[in-house]
């Protein structure tokens, strides 16, 4: 065990779980109508709980077991079983390397909240959220990042998929699924609200910037110069998207706002997030400046165009930005077109069609989408009983 490096990634992994509580709830809490934030609140605080149970339970051997087909990681480890204290995973205890990797598992299927706020059933989202999370998030993982078919010496050769934070396994993934259920529950009855409040949304938004340095950073698994330009990559493809998106939207429309802004952070973010351990400062600012840009017009598209109600722009910005960042890996030279284009088609047909499945079955079990009335009166009060503000007390 490395002292350093463990003292590090416990860092990260208390980085990593501030990006999702509060980091993400605020930053989409902010951009719904204020008699539905605090169950955008709830939906991101028991999504985390139910993940860290089921990746405890499951979802760790599936993505991490010593699984010889290159499909999964088998039940060896599940509930932990032969790990202790003393068991290390490279240079890092690994019960310390499980708890980084269960805030990974947190944070994607909370990204997909973004697409079915202000009308998902609650009790839909908690059974889909750890289907998809065992079923779907778990297997590509272990393809991955836990030497699977996708890893170096796999289905694509001796050198295998690069994908170094999560584009593909944690924002192509979701933002796929995000995409498929929001076509599947339809629109918003009223989607004419603007956010209710921006100054949530800035403040998520700085949350999940910082968390986005222990993700990235922590990614690199040691503390060392390979975490710091990861992190330093990141800052600054975060910084030229916030520009770029927000000059993108001054050309279109004569002004830039504050909720663009943030946005392209988030863009700028995700982008990077797949080739931060592999590409230097320069390459940061050029797949920042595109994605600002790149992203911005992916949301026009998605929403006005194939009026599509991604209610928070979860595949334009975090489904795009990941592909796009996956896609320069191979353009800057540090992978193959073989492998990145590839894993992106196989991880995005099987996210696909278990995502369809996962959402038919869980729909015959539960309702997917409130009635009219709840959804009117709004999620605070008809799912959860509750007010965000009462300006009466």
């Amino acid at each position: 065990m490395n002292a350093a490096d463990s003292a590090w990634i416990m860092t990260a992994t208390a980085l990593v779980l501030f990006m999702t509580l509060p980091g993400l709830a605020l930053f989409y809490g902010g951009l719904v109508r204020a008699r539905n934030v605090l169950s955008v609140f709830m939906h991101c605080y028991a999504i985390a709980c139910l993940m860290s149970v089921l990746w405890f339970l499951l979802g760790y051997s599936i993505a991490f077991g010593p699984g010889a087909s290159g499909l999964w990681g088998g039940l060896d480890k599940a509930g932990l079983s032969g790990i202790t204290a003393d068991s290390l995973s490279g240079t890092l205890p690994e019960i310390l390397f499980f708890a980084f990797q269960m805030t990974f598992a947190i944070i994607t299927p909370a990204l997909i909240v973004g697409a079915y706020v202000e009308r998902i059933n609650f009790a839909f989202l908690l059974l889909f959220s750890g289907l998809w999370m065992l079923l779907c998030y778990a297997p590509v993982v272990h393809w991955i990042w836990g030497g699977g078919m996708l890893a170096d010496g796999g289905i694509f050769g001796a050198t295998g998929v690069r994908d170094f934070a999560g584009g593909i396994v944690v924002h192509e993934t979701a933002g796929i699924a995000a995409l498929i259920l929001a076509i599947m529950l339809g629109a918003r009855r009223d989607n004419s609200k603007p956010p209710h409040n921006p100054g949530l949304v800035m403040v998520g938004a700085a949350m999940l910037w910082v968390g986005w340095f222990g993700f990235n950073g922590g990614s690199q698994l040691a503390a060392d110069g390979g975490a710091a330009m990861a992190i330093t990559v990141t800052h600054i493809s975060a910084a030229t998207a916030s520009l770029t998106w927000a000059l993108w939207e001054r050309i279109k429309f004569g002004k830039a706002s504050m909720v663009g802004l943030v946005t392209g952070t988030i863009a700028g973010l995700a982008s990077i997030t797949p080739a931060s351990g592999f590409v230097g400062p320069w390459a940061a600012l050029l797949i920042g400046a595109v994605a600002g840009v790149l992203c911005q017009e992916a949301v026009t598209l998605i929403r006005n165009k194939l009026k599509v109600d991604d209610t928070l722009d979860v595949f334009a910005v975090h489904g795009v930005g990941g592909i796009f960042g996956t896609i320069m890996i191979a353009a800057l030279g540090a992978g193959t077109w073989a492998a990145q284009l590839g894993s992106l088609a196989i991880v995005g047909a099987f996210t696909t069609v278990v995502t369809v499945v996962i959402a038919l079955v869980c729909r015959a079990i539960v309702p997917m989408r409130v009635d009219a009335e709840a959804e009117s009166n709004g999620l605070d009060l008809s799912s959860h009983g509750e007010r965000a503000y009462d300006l009466t007390s």
